[in-house]
Order: C-alpha cells, then sequence, then structure tokens
C-alpha cells in the first residue's frame, strides 16, 4: 500500500526539485508536478514527487492524525 503524505517545502533546488520536510527529516523530491511551489508551502508526497499542494491549516490536520495512528497500539495475531 502506498501512502501520500504531506511535507514542508524548505528550499528550492535546481531544476525541478526541492528539499522537504516532516518531523525533523528531510528529502530531495521533484516538484515538476506543481512548478509554482514556494519555499514554505505544503505539498502532498507520494513516492518522491509532490503531486499538489494545499494549505498549512489542512497539512496540520492530517499530519496530527497520522501522528494519532501511529500512536495506537498494534495486535499482533499468530
Amino acid at each position: 500500500m502506498c501512502l501520500a503524505m504531506p511535507v514542508r517545502v524548505i528550499e528550492k533546488l535546481a531544476g525541478d526539485n526541492a528539499r522537504v520536510e516532516v518531523d525533523g527529516v528531510t528529502r530531495e523530491v521533484s516538484v515538476a508536478l506543481v512548478p509554482e511551489v514556494q519555499v514554505g508551502d505544503y505539498v502532498i508526497l507520494h513516492v518522491g514527487y509532490a503531486i499538489g499542494q494545499l494549505n498549512a491549516a489542512e497539512a496540520a490536520k492530517t499530519l496530527a492524525l497520522m501522528d494519532e495512528l501511529a500512536a495506537l497500539p498494534t495486535e499482533h495475531t499468530p
């Protein structure tokens, strides 16, 4: 299963690339599909490609929900 998640653009790089950050983790990604993106914007990241933009409030809401899910106990069934 693949999961797209919101990340914040922290630096525009050469070509169609940018450096993004979430929870202190940074990575270089392609922003070719959202060329109007600027530093500080939030994008939806899917397998190394920014596939859309979203506002900061919506990004925060989604990231909070993901944190809640991560905190849930997991059950292991043999």
